[in-house]
């Protein structure tokens, strides 16, 4: 692994696993990781709901943190 490309570590010293770590991982975990390019497919709900109403919130302010998805927020309000 490459720090940088791999991962990153963040201001409280953990360890922070970026989309192309996930990307040749090839699945969700479930864990619902901040750079998760699989819309969370693994995580149970409500933490699933929660982790994209976060990430939605997050492209607003910062777009290109998030180009890989847009997560409707509209239709996960409807399931809340």
């Amino acid at each position: 692994m490459i720090e940088g490309v791999h991962y990153y570590i963040d201001p409280k010293g953990k360890w922070v696993f970026t989309a192309a770590y996930h990307e040749g991982r090839g699945y969700c975990c479930g864990e619902a990781c901040k750079h998760c390019p699989f819309d969370y497919d693994a995580v149970p709900e409500p933490i699933k709901t929660r982790a994209q109403l976060i990430r939605a919130a997050a492209s607003k302010t910062a777009p290109e943190a998030y180009p890989e998805k847009q997560v409707d927020t509209e239709d996960i309000k409807k399931h809340l």
